[in-house]
């Protein structure tokens, strides 16, 4: 089953896609999937919407929303911050948590890129409530796009054009004070780290600071031929089996 949701959150809506195997299952595992920085709920070459109906064939339920000032959701990307999406998880882990169809001991978390990032916060924000946290090429290096930013820019219209997505004074702002790996440990779980070899945009480096972080309760998984966001069938196809194993597994 897949059905359009909703989430209010502040007075603002978030609005996403809920998926769930088939049948009259009772109560069942669910996972959170995050998106990343100018992403949305379906990911590119779908592969977000692809993960939900294999993890639907497999008993277990997810959901993925658009972030707030992202996709479908209210507000306008110019006011999007990391912070902001931290507060927008924890609002989705409590969505599943109030679901009657959703087993609220075994909720798994997924981030790819900056959503990784949003991931691990939540689940160290919630650690008794997150059971297993699976990052996609987690976007610790994120920092890096304030000490980058177009000043001139910034100081002359408010935002920087980034490939047409206007980003604010507030997102570049909250990066600064954003500490990334701070208190990641208290999430006592085994998380599951998944990058490419050719990813371009956040090191595989930044991959084994996770780890590094996580210890030897977690595993990093490096895909051979990935970029970033996986744009192959092949290196798709792979990241979706390691995700499914691992939530099978964990969940």
């Amino acid at each position: 089953m897949q059905q359009a949701v909703t989430l209010d959150r502040g007075g603002m809506t978030m609005r996403g896609m809920f998926h769930r195997p088939d049948g009259p299952i009772g109560k069942v595992p669910a996972v959170a999937i995050f998106h990343g920085f100018t992403g949305n709920k379906m990911e590119p070459h779908f592969i977000f919407v692809k993960l939900s109906r294999a993890l639907a064939e497999a008993g277990i339920a997810s959901v993925r929303f658009d972030f707030l000032h992202s996709g479908e959701s209210d507000g306008d990307f110019e006011h999007m911050t990391l912070s902001s999406e931290v507060q927008d998880g924890l609002a989705v882990l409590d969505y599943l948590r109030a679901r009657d169809d959703v087993d609220a001991d075994r909720i798994g978390i997924l981030g790819l890129s900056m959503g990784g990032v949003v991931a691990s916060r939540v689940a160290a924000a919630r650690p008794e409530q997150v059971k297993s946290l699976c990052l996609w090429a987690p976007a610790g290096s994120i920092s890096r796009f304030a000490d980058d930013a177009d000043q001139s820019q910034l100081e002359k219209q408010g935002y920087i054009d980034n490939y047409g997505f206007a980003v604010g004074r507030g997102f570049i702002e909250d990066l600064k004070s954003f500490e990334i790996y701070q208190g990641l440990e208290a999430f006592g779980g085994n998380p599951l780290i998944i990058h490419g070899d050719q990813d371009d945009v956040v090191p595989v480096e930044i991959g084994k600071n996770y780890q590094d972080i996580y210890g030897d309760r977690s595993r990093l998984e490096i895909i051979e031929g990935g970029n970033h966001t996986f744009d192959s069938i092949p290196t798709a196809r792979k990241v979706i089996e390691l995700s499914m194993g691992y939530f099978a597994n964990e969940l």
